[in-house]
């Protein structure tokens, strides 16, 4: 394994392709080549944004790509989890109508413990998706409704139900469900030709939490990160890709554990493993050190995820791949 890779993604400056896809009357998907996607559901007399994009700057693009179709006020902000990329840009649909931010307790609770250190590690493990960081208002994005399990709204006669279906991601993951339509917003439980960061991740969950989401049968999906899966043929694909990388990722490092091997020969082992299938996904070489480092922990002694910050991020980078 090379010993020169750049910490995370801080490499990574290539601008990417935006795509705005319409799904159906009242569905869109914001996508670039990769990078965190957002979900646009347009109800009878309001519109719901699923994941804002890491800066008031960025989401400035999506709500200029709503305002082409719509002019209905953006009134909910839903956020699928709590990191940051996926969060810090709330603030810019304040003008556009929006009046309530929506997230699981589950979430709102990982943001109180571990939101701050959140920020400060994804800004530097990927600074090309904080774009004009300084458009950031001080302080965190707070969810203003919260909800156990599942909640309901209706945007006119447009029935969109939030669920939270399980530990994967993260342990607050929330989908958003169009039933008439059969169209799920998956948020980060799903990805397609992207590898799925997991290093807040539960491995043992999240097989069963994605077996949840196969079960509602969307006939599309937008994942979190890669192109809207448009047919139930490509939703499949995107289930099984997101399951098979998690489940051998997992029972790999089970394997080296077993064998008493420390984290670095576990991290080479399973990146060997993983690569030839895997290693053309986007991300695949910054997720990985932090998958595996998540993966070991709940293998041996920590149940649940310990915080990233900044330092342990570059002291966990140095040990594996240093």
């Amino acid at each position: 394994m090379s010993t020169t890779k750049t910490f995370a993604s801080a490499a990574d400056l290539q601008v990417k392709q935006v795509r705005f896809d319409k799904l159906s009357e009242h569905a869109y998907a914001y996508t670039a080549e990769g990078d965190p996607n957002t979900g646009v559901i347009i109800g009878d007399d309001a519109v719901m944004v699923i994941d804002t994009q890491a800066t008031p700057v960025m989401a400035q693009d999506v709500i200029r790509r709503i305002r082409e179709v719509t002019d209905k006020p953006i009134r909910y902000l839903l956020l699928s989890h709590y990191h940051a990329v996926r969060v810090l840009g709330a603030s810019a649909y304040r003008a556009e109508g929006a009046e309530h931010i929506i997230a699981s307790e589950d979430t709102r609770a990982l943001i109180v413990e571990r939101g701050q250190f959140d920020k400060d590690s994804e800004i530097g493990r990927f600074p090309r998706l904080f774009q004009d960081l300084q458009s950031v208002p001080e302080g965190l994005t707070w969810p203003t409704l919260t909800f156990q399990q599942k909640m309901t709204l209706w945007l006119g006669q447009l029935e969109v139900q939030i669920l939270q279906p399980g530990r994967g991601h993260t342990k607050g993951d929330t989908v958003a469900w169009l039933p008439e339509e059969k169209i799920l917003f998956s948020g980060d439980l799903v990805e397609f030709d992207a590898t799925p960061y997991a290093g807040d991740a539960y491995f043992k969950d999240w097989p069963q939490t994605l077996e949840r989401i196969a079960a509602l049968q969307p006939e599309k999906l937008v994942p979190g990160r890669g192109a809207a899966l448009q047919t139930p043929a490509q939703v499949q694909a995107g289930l099984a890709g997101t399951r098979a990388f998690i489940s051998e990722l997992y029972h790999s490092v089970q394997q080296g554990v077993a064998r008493g091997e420390d984290l670095r020969r576990v991290y080479q082992g399973t990146y060997a493993r993983l690569q030839p299938r895997y290693g053309q996904w986007v991300i695949f070489n910054h997720c990985m050190p932090f998958d595996v480092a998540r993966a070991y922990d709940e293998a041996t002694q920590y149940p649940d995820p310990r915080i990233w910050t900044a330092e342990r991020d570059l002291q966990m980078w140095q040990a594996l791949e240093g």
